[in-house]
């Protein structure tokens, strides 16, 4: 077992996600390296100032542009999409993933019970969205008219036809083609994936992997089980049988945090570089490329897994709650609001948006943790690198920080074009 304090825990988790101490990948390589280490990419359709995903990515990769990871996917073919909880997989996984879409159609208590009812209840529209995509080649919801289709009040789609296909995603028979306005064109597995990958894994085979890639998302892990953790296909109920043995086998080794009650896991792999941190040393290959978190704030997407869902608050003793689904009235601070990571802590906060007509980055608040931030020279340089970055990302030409109440802050924001 290995001990350690919450600054190790901290440096560690942000270490493994590719944020702290710096951007260490690059380019197109390099947006592949992140989407591979992280593991999984949560996807989500709103797009604000940038979608999460995209926001995700540029934290970790030095000249990210929107939309690099939908070319990796649907034309290199190196990830696909899939899941209740929507994410990105690498699809030399897809073995393993089948083994968790096949229990789901046949209804295992270890997958929600919901799809094989929804298969069920459209068998009829299943059939023929089956014959129209081997006739047709792609097909999307948008194909179909709502007016000659049966209705549905689920919240997956209101035609028979659009249930029909998410089934057989759901359950592997189709997979994502391509996507047109982030909304999903279907293809026949077989014409998508590799033919080398179509196959189920062994079952065993397959939660082995499901709960260590699930711990290396989090870098350090109590595997409970949460909505999240449920629709990444964690089988639950083998859970202890499963730990013990990949402690027992090696791969799996226990952490215990300072001030956290809970016993928490990390990869065997990784024990290296928490006993790196633990001696005060950078794992050499967290070197960044360029500047570090010190020199420029990084901004944080709604959906990232070190501070979304609470975890904030662990990690780094910051509220942090995504305002998006709140009524205007019932928001403290914005809709669309981003942590600041400066260093290794979190810092500050804002909401912002994007004109598009004018290419105008708006800010509309920024909020300090410590109202002391307000006077620092070297904060100030750092978020205004920050903000540098992330017009640039956005394609703004332009930028209103006048919101920002701190005159230091605000000059250095407003200059950083």
């Amino acid at each position: 077992m290995l001990n350690i304090d919450l600054d190790i825990a901290r440096r560690f988790i942000l270490g493994k996600q590719g944020l702290w101490p710096g951007r260490r990948w690059q380019g197109t390589d390099g947006t592949e390296q992140a989407m591979r280490e992280m593991p999984y990419l949560q996807l989500d359709p709103l797009q604000i100032i940038a979608r999460s995903q995209d926001i995700t990515l540029h934290s970790r990769v030095i000249d990210y542009s929107p939309g690099q990871w939908e070319d990796l996917a649907y034309e290199q073919r190196k990830f696909f999409d899939w899941g209740g909880w929507l994410a990105t997989r690498p699809m030399d996984d897809l073995p393993h993933w089948l083994t968790v879409m096949h229990r789901e159609r046949d209804g295992d208590p270890d997958c929600d019970p919901r799809v094989k009812k929804m298969g069920l209840e459209h068998a009829e529209a299943i059939v023929e969205m089956r014959a129209l995509l081997d006739e047709r080649g792609v097909l999307s919801n948008r194909d179909f008219s709502a007016a000659n289709r049966k209705r549905t009040s689920s919240y997956r789609g209101r035609k028979d036809s659009s249930l029909a296909l998410y089934y057989l995603w759901r359950t592997g028979e189709v997979m994502t083609h391509h996507r047109e306005n982030f909304e999903r064109v279907y293809a026949l597995t077989e014409t998508v994936a590799p033919s080398h990958l179509h196959y189920a894994s062994p079952r065993e085979e397959s939660d082995r992997y499901l709960f260590k890639n699930d711990i290396a998302f989090h870098g350090l892990s109590q595997l409970k089980r949460i909505s999240d953790s449920y629709f990444r296909g964690v089988p639950f109920s083998k859970k202890k049988e499963l730990m013990d043995t990949l402690l027992a086998d090696n791969e799996v080794v226990e952490v215990k945090v300072e001030g956290w009650r809970p016993m928490y896991y990390a990869l065997a792999s990784d024990a290296a570089l928490i006993n790196d941190l633990s001696a005060g040393r950078i794992p050499e290959a967290w070197k960044p490329l360029d500047t570090t978190t010190e020199d420029e704030v990084t901004f944080l997407a709604p959906l990232d897994i070190v501070s979304a869902r609470g975890r904030a608050k662990d990690l780094f003793g910051f509220d942090y709650i995504w305002e998006v689904y709140k009524p205007a009235d019932k928001r403290q601070y914005g809709y669309y609001t981003l942590p600041v990571l400066w260093g290794e802590q979190l810092v500050a906060r804002f909401d912002s948006k994007y004109d598009r007509t004018s290419e105008t980055f708006v800010i509309l608040g920024l909020w300090l943790e410590n109202d002391a931030l307000g006077q620092d020279e070297k904060f100030a340089s750092a978020l205004a690198h920050g903000f540098a970055r992330f017009a640039k990302f956005l394609g703004a030409s332009s930028l209103d920080a006048s919101t920002i109440n701190e005159p230091k802050l605000q000059k250095a924001v407003a200059n950083c074009l």
